[in-house]
């Protein structure tokens, strides 16, 4: 969840503004910090609705159940009151920022922000110096929340080291990258590394009921239809908060015109997006995909382009697309464009660090580089060629000469001898039968004559001339 713009200024300490659960008064010992916003409880009217309806506890985070789980690091940091650092990772709407925010409320830590945006060195030494100040006086132990560390320099993570080190702070770092790529390795050996899933599109709808209901959101004033309730969970790809964020528009739009029930109508003016006809788990879905792999097959990449657009608008997992973008470079690409398989496979990873919106870049790059590429399915026809000869039964002894000869006793049984070794023929390339007797006929691969394919076709026919003696 996001926290307050106020709260995105260079250092904020807002341990005066937390509520601990049930207890209903400041946190013992705490100051007022003029100015500064609260990551947790903030129910005042003005506040955004992603905000106000802020998980208090662990048990009311939805989704993360691998986090959430009996024994598991963030339960034990939370209940057992332990002192770990944390590194979150995850996309964006997902709980971290709720995750400090909790850690910090149930275990009366004071809370302190530094965004990575903003902060620099100074700031962050700065705000170790005070929590060690603080701990010194025999005081509360502080939360620093890092946000986005990842932007972070170099020097500037170095700086927190002698706050995790010493546990001076219980560190609690936030970031959307590969931590592998964006930490440094001393940060990460320090701190427990906890992965953040996209939230479900039951995740995100169990979200937007709750907000409708609880007196914290919209209390039960608006309902939602079923057309609208689907788009908004379409719209919001996994993300908590821009799931509330747009409920919180439709509700406005609704009230505004005397609505007490948020139609598709509605939700489609207020967040100024029509609603793609597409279900993830129905008929859409696999009709939409489909004309997605057969236009590239087909080699039109507008028609492409427009599938893919479909795909993306109504919130399809990218990692989805990208997988289908991996498996028909190989098979219906394949040798005729060797890069086409590694477009798709970077695109794949182009999507695992980056993520949306911008990986939408590279899918589209990859899907124009697919569909423009010369196409052959020589090699899917291979493979399944050769399962469907196993599959009958057609098998047969390993030749002799191929079998393994390093073990005492196997050349007394024959393994290796009459191997010749290709490296000592001409071309190196030797006359010898390396398929099963029952198959030495066998003829899977078999090249187009398309694209790079047809270099390839050219030198394998003189080669298996060599090889089968032809």
């Amino acid at each position: 969840m996001p926290a307050p713009s106020v709260a995105r200024g260079i250092l904020t300490d807002v341990d005066s503004l937390f509520e601990i659960p049930g207890a209903g008064q400041p946190a013992p010992g705490s100051t007022s910090a003029p100015g500064a916003g609260s990551l947790g409880t903030n129910t005042h009217a003005s506040a955004p609705l992603a905000v106000r309806m802020r998980p208090r506890t662990i048990d009311e985070l939805v989704g993360q159940q691998q986090l959430r789980a009996a024994g598991s690091p963030l339960r034990r940091l939370v209940e057992g009151d332990q002192s770990m650092s944390l590194l979150l990772w995850g996309p964006p709407g997902t709980g971290k920022t709720t995750i400090a925010a909790i850690v910090s409320q149930q275990t009366r830590r004071r809370f302190v922000e530094v965004s990575a945006v903003a902060a620099g060195v100074k700031e962050v030494r700065a705000a170790i110096d005070g929590a060690r100040a603080e701990l010194a006086r025999g005081g509360q132990e502080t939360v620093l929340f890092v946000d986005e560390v990842h932007r972070f320099t170099k020097a500037q993570q170095d700086a927190l080291l002698p706050g995790v080190e010493n546990r001076w702070v219980t560190l609690i770092a936030a970031t959307t990258e590969n931590p592998f790529f964006s930490v440094i390795s001393p940060l990460l050996s320090r701190s427990l590394l906890l992965r953040l899933q996209s939230l479900t599109d039951d995740d995100v709808a169990e979200v937007i009921d709750l907000a409708l209901a609880d007196e914290r959101g919209l209390a039960g004033a608006t309902s939602l239809d079923e057309d609208a309730r689907d788009h908004l969970v379409r719209l919001a790809g996994g993300d908590a908060r821009r799931a509330l964020t747009y409920l919180e528009a439709a509700a406005g739009a609704a009230t505004s015109n005397g609505l007490e029930v948020i139609d598709l109508a509605t939700a489609e003016t207020a967040v100024d997006q029509a609603a793609v006809r597409y279900d993830r788990q129905g008929d859409q879905h696999y009709d939409v995909v489909s004309a997605f792999i057969k236009s590239i097959r087909g080699s039109d990449p507008d028609a492409a382009l427009h599938y893919l657009a479909r795909m993306i608008e109504a919130g399809e997992d990218p990692r989805f697309i990208a997988r289908r973008l991996v498996v028909h470079a190989s098979e219906d690409i394949g040798l005729a464009d060797p890069t086409a398989l590694q477009a798709a496979v970077a695109a794949a990873q182009a999507v695992q660090l980056i993520g949306m919106p911008e990986a939408r870049i590279n899918l589209a790059q990859a899907t124009i580089h697919l569909a423009v590429a010369p196409k052959s399915n020589a090699v899917i026809a291979a493979i399944d060629g050769a399962i469907a000869d196993v599959k009958a039964g057609k098998i047969g002894q390993v030749p002799p000469h191929l079998r393994d000869a390093h073990y005492g006793g196997a050349k007394d049984l024959g393994h290796g001898k009459g191997y010749a070794y290709p490296h000592d023929e001409p071309y190196g390339v030797a006359e010898q039968q390396y398929l099963p007797d029952q198959l030495v006929d066998a003829a899977y691969y078999r090249p187009t004559s398309l694209g790079a394919e047809a270099g390839v076709k050219e030198r394998w026919e003189r080669v298996r001339r060599i090889v089968r003696g032809r």
